[in-house]
């Protein structure tokens, strides 16, 4: 059975050109990594939950902020390469992440060290045009920038796109 992680896509328009909020990975991993190391606010999930609850409590999780209230819509699911598959959910919104902080994860770093280090599972967020999204997002989540701009109700100019 794949690993099932749900996630959030947050959009919104400004000046006729859509804008994506997405994460960068906290830990030493992906410390100096940026174009195509970016995700969509997501984690995994027990088979049998709802991949929509599971979305927004991984949104809060990562971002310590709620997913704001709007239209959602289903973006289906991805397979990315290590075969987890991915169910993402686009939400119409604004959101300040000016204060964004998310969870921690505990490590042994360096490897080997027997020093264990805590880290931010997510350590900074953005928006992007879905353009500059195409370069940072993970490869295997790039169908969603896709889905969402050829979704009827993603009304907005696709300029920057």
């Amino acid at each position: 059975m794949p690993k099932l992680s749900a996630g959030v896509l947050l959009y919104r328009t400004r000046d006729g050109v859509v804008e994506v909020l997405i994460a960068h990975p906290g830990g030493p991993f992906w410390a100096r990594k940026d174009d195509g190391a970016w995700s969509i606010p997501k984690g995994e999930y027990a088979d049998g939950e709802d991949p929509w609850v599971a979305a927004q409590r991984e949104f809060s999780e990562e971002l310590g902020l709620s997913v704001p209230a709007g239209p959602r819509l289903d973006l289906g699911q991805l397979k990315q390469s290590g075969g987890k598959v991915v169910t993402a959910f686009a939400v119409r919104g604004d959101l300040d992440v000016t204060d964004a902080r998310s969870n921690t994860f505990e490590l042994e770093w360096p490897k080997g060290s027997g020093t264990v280090r805590e880290f931010p599972e997510v350590d900074r967020v953005g928006w992007f045009t879905v353009a500059q999204a195409r370069a940072k997002l993970l490869k295997g989540q790039l169908g969603f920038l896709d889905r969402l701009t050829a979704h009827p109700d993603v009304t907005a100019s696709h300029e920057g796109t």
